[in-house]
């Protein structure tokens, strides 16, 4: 069986196909919108977008059911667009190419984009459904989740009537989340000028790949490495020694993903050579070693380059690699509230040359707490105000404060329990969901946020467990069947 056409749920499965057809990186969602529209319009369905381009098609309740409150059902257009850098792929034009390995699905050297295409697809399946059983739904598709929550974030009050949510954007099976963390991103630019390839110099690229990457929030506790630190640790520790000119540094892409990959161009003397690929191989079995278990993938190549046109300025230099030894990246605390979560962590995301002879450096923090994740982004401001970066803040976004007492969570575990014998695990989650900007426009809305397993997100790594597709619709469909009546 090669076509995730034939797995079960067939109906989930099958939008899901059809989604991975339509491209939609953040902020480019009008493809996959245009989809939507026209599907509810196809059901005959009450269809609707706002202003910054958030689709709602409603449902009205199967007969008999109509006294059920309102549900809203909710997950996001677009997906994080990762490839491998030898995948040779278009995120505005091309399809997601997907595959079965054994108990999952997974994509070609891309990611998948079941974060948070099966929550889309689980939606469609039950709008289109002549057999499940439910109250009136408002079926909820927010933009731009993964580069700002902004679909989020400018939902207006009056868009939606229900007072219920559920969030189908966690990757989890078995777990029910009632709290997130929040987040927030701090963004450094440094000045360099450019100088001329010192004389009688070779150039090297180096280069580190292999990592697993992931995502920021949800996988910054599992020990991956980083490759824009791991980079740079070398280049501080040798700068001095071998005299090396730093002409390119290229790390990582976006500000919600672990770096898997990073290279930079540098020069140094002819007669350093040697002691630079010793240098080279020891830095390496340190860093294979220390990455043994947690990341084992990690590979560092150098390899001859062509002369680059210029070098930076030493004292530019020095500034940019005391400033990315000293960023901090990874948990800084856990959470003592709910034992064995992540509290606190901030994500040293991407090192980048752009244009005006400037290096922009994007990292992202988060904690559950709101005055931890501003005292994390004033700790990265501070490293690289110390550089002289120019730093800057994004304006963030909240977190979700669990509720113990959530009625519809409470009905959620106890319709779990029976269905599958086994009690989930409710808790909270050190990832961004748009849980806590819903609140703010809608203070009594009561929600959970659950969904299959998925790993690797954020990732060409990204893969989606078959089995746990089925249980995941499974219970769906059975807590909007039972939920009790207003």
């Amino acid at each position: 069986m090669n076509s995730i056409n034939q797995l079960e749920p067939k109906e989930v499965w099958k939008y899901f196909e059809q989604i991975t057809r339509i491209p939609r990186p953040s902020k480019k969602e009008e493809k996959i919108r245009e989809f939507l529209l026209a599907f509810g319009k196809s059901l005959q369905l009450e269809t609707k977008r706002d202003e910054i381009g958030n689709v709602v098609i409603c449902k009205p309740a199967t007969p008999g059911y109509e006294r059920k409150p309102i549900v809203v059902l909710q997950s996001h257009m677009d997906m994080v667009c990762e490839k491998n850098s030898d995948h040779v792929f278009n995120f505005d034009t091309d399809p997601i190419q997907t595959v079965i390995d054994g108990e999952w699905v997974k994509a070609v050297g891309t990611t998948l984009g079941a974060d948070d295409g099966i929550g889309m697809a689980a939606q469609m399946a039950i709008l289109a459904s002549k057999t499940a059983k439910h109250g009136p739904l408002e079926c909820l598709f927010t933009v731009d989740e993964e580069t700002g929550l902004s679909g989020a974030d400018a939902l207006q009050p009056g868009f939606l009537k229900g007072n219920i949510l559920l969030n189908l954007d966690s990757e989890d099976e078995g777990e029910l989340f009632i709290g997130c963390a929040g987040g927030i991103d701090t963004v450094a630019t440094l000045s360099y000028e450019k100088r001329p390839v010192p004389k009688r110099s070779h150039s090297y690229r180096i280069s580190v790949k292999g990592l697993k990457g992931g995502h920021s929030g949800d996988d910054i506790h599992k020990g991956c490495g980083n490759s824009n630190k791991i980079l740079n640790r070398f280049l501080w520790t040798t700068q001095s020694k071998l005299d090396l000119r730093i002409a390119w540094f290229d790390g990582g892409n976006l500000r919600n993903a672990i770096p898997r990959e990073a290279y930079c161009i540098v020069t140094f003397p002819y007669e350093n050579e040697s002691a630079f690929i010793s240098a080279f191989e020891t830095f390496r079995s340190h860093v294979i070693n220390e990455l043994s278990l947690t990341d084992p993938g990690v590979n560092l190549q150098i390899e001859k380059a062509s002369m680059p046109d210029f070098v930076i300025n030493r004292k530019s230099q020095r500034k940019l690699l005391n400033a990315l030894y000293a960023c901090p990246h990874g948990v800084l605390a856990m959470s003592f509230s709910m034992p064995g979560m992540v509290e606190t962590s901030t994500n040293l995301a991407s090192v980048k040359f752009i244009d005006d002879n400037k290096i922009l450096i994007t990292t992202s923090q988060r904690s559950d707490r709101n005055s931890s994740r501003f005292d994390v982004a004033n700790m990265v401001e501070s490293v690289f105000a110390l550089a002289g970066c120019d730093v800057v803040h994004s304006d963030g976004y909240p977190g979700w404060q669990p509720n113990p007492a959530s009625p519809i969570m409470k009905h959620m575990a106890a319709t779990y329990e029976r269905l599958f014998d086994t009690k989930p695990i409710v808790r909270s989650i050190h990832a961004g969901l748009e849980c806590g900007l819903f609140l703010e426009k809608y203070p009594s809305m009561d929600m959970v946020s659950f969904g299959p397993t998925l790993r690797g997100v954020h990732s060409p790594d990204e893969k989606i467990h078959i089995g746990t597709v089925v249980k995941f619709y499974d219970l769906l469909l059975e807590v909007l069947a039972t939920l009790p009546d207003n």
